[in-house]
């Protein structure tokens, strides 16, 4: 909103020239949703209390500390985060950008899904929510849709491929498959950050530290001297992405304050589908699908725990894990709440930089 109201004035006003610079409009981004968190939030938490005077259902055969420390924390936290986040992404971003808006449909289109899944599991007062089965179909569906809009406003020679990091110029052409693929990327993001969301500032943070390197990584792809420069594929106009990925980190440092524990609100389903959402999104947008699982390993890591507790108890009966994800495991095996974060805190910091240096390793 902002580029397009200033940009007509800026050969009048030089200092509006700023308005041109996505680095500048990217730091505008991240204030204004920290900004916008830290208003609204206090309000939001009063009115999410108000209206769920027994707060968030708590699993009965997870963690047994969980009934009485966690009992009456209001859920659905994650509209603070999506009301930071659209509201200065809309405000700092390019709105002709295509890319902007397939990004915002998949964030905002994943957390409706969220919300209601939260607002059954309120309702009803257990753990259950919406179906699985119902969740993906919906997810899948808004899933496609954004990837082949994405697709469509891709150059056509990396349209339907995909782009494999270290490697200079491999490309695997799935063609009109390759929609289906990127699907699957944006679904298993969604819900790997929502598996990993089971702790006081467990998903949020590794998040931001995700979301601050596709910043970088969009910038980097959408600029041509740049993309060249790492010879690494330039996609125009995914450089727009860097200000929808530091709206995110600023709303996510917002969410973070109220967040971090004792946590006074969790994010629910409404934001954690939202985030991986967003996420999986901006690497399929970028061309680094693959990046993100590096950049986002933690979150694979818990998946792929719960994905081995489930069949291997199904087929022998016994547990790999004391309890999936992997981050109740280590509850159950003694170590304190925030032990656990800080360390996957640290996990999530190195894998990150681990998904920078792909960018340079040619």
């Amino acid at each position: 909103m902002l580029y397009a109201l200033l940009l007509p004035h800026s050969a009048a006003f030089h200092v509006l020239n700023l308005i041109r610079y996505i680095t500048f409009r990217a730091g505008g981004a991240c204030i204004t949703s920290l900004i916008v968190s830290f208003l609204l939030g206090p309000r939001l938490i009063r009115w999410l209390k108000s209206l769920q005077r027994q707060g968030q259902p708590i699993r009965l055969d997870g963690p047994e500390r969980h009934l009485i420390e966690k009992k009456g924390t209001p859920t659905m936290g994650g509209f603070l985060i999506l009301i930071a986040m659209s509201v200065s992404t809309l405000l700092w971003a390019d709105l002709e950008n295509g890319y902007v808006w397939a990004v915002l449909m998949v964030t905002i289109g994943y957390g409706a899904i969220g919300f209601a899944d939260d607002f059954l599991k309120l309702t009803k007062r257990n753990t259950k929510g919406v179906p699985g089965r119902v969740k993906l179909v919906f997810q899948a569906l808004i899933g496609l849709v954004a990837a082949i809009w994405i697709t469509e406003l891709m150059p056509p020679g990396i349209a339907d491929d995909l782009a494999v990091p270290v490697f200079k110029s491999l490309l695997i052409p799935f063609g009109l498959a390759f929609p289906l693929i990127a699907m699957f990327v944006m679904m298993g993001a969604s819900n790997a950050v929502n598996l990993t969301d089971g702790l006081d500032g467990l998903a949020i943070v590794p998040t931001i530290i995700a979301a601050g390197v596709f910043a970088l990584i969009a910038y980097l792809v959408g600029n041509r001297i740049f993309a060249h420069y790492l010879q690494i594929n330039f996609v125009p106009g995914t450089g727009e992405l860097a200000v929808f990925c530091s709206a995110l980190i600023g709303s996510g440092m917002g969410f973070l304050w109220y967040n971090a524990p004792p946590a006074a609100v969790f994010m629910g389903d409404t934001g954690s589908l939202a985030l991986g959402g967003a996420l999986g999104s901006v690497a399929v947008a970028t061309k680094n699908e693959i990046v993100l699982a590096i950049v986002g390993g933690l979150f694979v890591v818990e998946t792929v725990s719960v994905i081995v507790q489930v069949f291997w108890y199904k087929r022998t009966g016994r547990r790999v894990f004391l309890m999936a994800p992997l981050h109740h495991h280590f509850e159950k095996k003694g170590l304190a709440e925030p032990t656990i974060v800080i360390r996957f805190w640290i996990v999530a910091m190195i894998l990150g930089l681990a998904g920078l240096a792909t960018l340079k390793i040619r």
